[in-house]
């Protein structure tokens, strides 16, 4: 089995190990996948860096939310612009509006748990 290195971006990274982001930044990291963790407040999680804003970020394959609906409008076009194959919308992102403008723009959007997919070898 080979193994593809799919660029995530974790938006809504937070260092505080009871947070989901944090979990599946840990994971990602655990199997192989290059992380850009984009959150509220700078930090690190483990020696991933926490960035803020929106960072210029090239050949990125998902992009997985960890955002409620109200704070993804202000990424809408960040999201966009990066141009994923896909977005994933973990339990409580869900956004039928950011839905509907990734598959206008011919990326995929898919209602699921990072941390599931992994964990069960179909992320």
């Amino acid at each position: 089995m080979s193994f593809i290195n799919k660029k995530t971006v974790v938006l809504g990274a937070s260092e505080n190990p009871n947070r989901y982001s944090f979990l599946a930044v840990n994971k990602l990291a655990s199997a192989g996948h290059s992380i850009v963790a984009i959150g509220k407040k700078e930090g690190t999680i483990n020696d991933i860096p926490i960035f803020t804003g929106m960072p210029e970020v090239q050949d990125v394959d998902t992009v997985t939310l960890y955002l409620n609906p109200i704070h993804q409008k202000a990424f809408y076009h960040y999201i966009l612009s990066l141009h994923p194959r896909r977005i994933i919308f973990n339990p409580g992102t869900e956004n039928p509006e950011l839905a509907s403008l990734a598959a206008k723009n011919n990326i995929r959007g898919l209602e699921a748990c990072t941390l599931v997919l992994l964990s069960t070898g179909q992320y």
